[in-house]
């Protein structure tokens, strides 16, 4: 509970699915004095402030992160940040590059600067499995985005803020997932696939945000903190969730891939594996006496959705498709 007791916490982009379930998790259960909400949309901070009309320190923010003048008022006697904020649609960012740039690579420079300059003590920024070996806009916007909040802690110094990155895979029930999409396709009888060789990781919701608030703990500055977590196969996915469907293959999107991967061979020489995850530690002359303990992976290590060791089961997926 130490880690957000007391402080005041600010989240951007706090509306989205991450953000509502980070804030309740927050609220119930470590004790912040405050919790903003930093966010552009003011229909849905009016909505999310009425499901959250029980909590007496939760604050709304309008505000954007490509405004760094706008994030340093916000940031007014923050203690930590979570960086939620990013524009992820990849078919929408491949048609509209310039506002992912705008947004994820930008506001993360925004977030970084404001952070330094109003002495936020940690920082922790949300990417994706796009962002490793990148074949999309969105993707590449997030590794641009990563390599910022790393390379940031050269700025910050030894006693300055600490800034680390959490990369996770697709998260089930969020907005714009294909599990929700499937479930309301289900009524028509037929589920449409991209590719059936596709793979995915997969997390849930709340095993995401747990995971984002136990690297405050144990971050040093300059990790990408990646979870050991399950893939599924879009074809299972589609008979789990309608096993009287039928499927239609429609063919893959613009910027897909038919699989993800988080750790890429070149970053295998700076990973190192945890009980629970693998930290890619910075190539940077200042880390070697902070490295976490751990056994090094071996050379030409890949964390990849098609040759991972854990699987999502048919009746694990049910269940959880039951709670969406």
């Amino acid at each position: 509970m130490s880690i957000f007791k007391d402080k005041t916490i600010l989240i951007t982009g706090g509306t989205g699915s991450f953000g509502k379930k980070c804030s309740r998790i927050i609220l119930d259960e470590y004790e912040p004095a405050k919790l903003i909400i930093y966010s552009r949309d003011e229909l849905k901070q009016y909505e999310m402030q009425q499901q959250f009309s029980q909590y007496k320190n939760i604050r709304f923010f309008i505000g954007d992160v490509r405004d760094k003048e706008r994030l340093q008022l916000a940031l007014h006697g923050v203690d930590c940040v979570i960086h939620a904020a990013a524009l992820k649609q990849v078919p929408a960012m491949e048609y509209n590059p310039t506002e992912a740039i705008k947004t994820n690579v930008q506001g993360a420079i925004n977030v970084i600067e404001a952070s330094l300059a109003r002495g936020v003590k940690k920082v922790v920024a949300l990417s994706t499995d796009k962002a490793c070996n990148p074949i999309n806009l969105y993707g590449a916007t997030k590794l641009c985005s990563d390599k910022l909040f790393v390379s940031a802690n050269s700025y910050s110094g030894a006693d300055g803020t600490k800034f680390c990155v959490v990369r996770y895979g697709n998260v089930v029930g969020s907005r714009g997932s294909v599990v929700p999409f499937f479930i309301k396709m289900k009524e028509k009888g037929v589920l449409p696939i991209t590719d059936p060789r596709m793979t995915r990781f997969w997390i849930t919701l709340e095993q995401g945000v747990r995971f984002v608030i136990k690297n405050f703990e144990r971050m040093r500055g300059g990790e990408i903190f990646v979870p050991k977590i399950p893939s599924m196969n879009i074809m299972d996915l589609a008979k789990a969730i309608g096993p009287d469907c039928e499927t239609k293959i429609v063919g893959i999107r613009p910027g897909e891939k038919i699989h993800e991967v988080m750790i890429g061979e070149d970053d295998a020489r700076n990973t190192k594996e945890l009980p629970d995850c693998y930290v890619i530690q910075p190539a940077f002359n200042w880390w070697d006496e902070n490295s976490h303990e751990g056994r090094n992976v071996p050379e030409g290590f890949r964390y990849s959705s098609d040759i991972n060791t854990m699987w999502l089961k048919n009746q694990e997926l049910n269940k959880i498709a039951n709670t969406l």
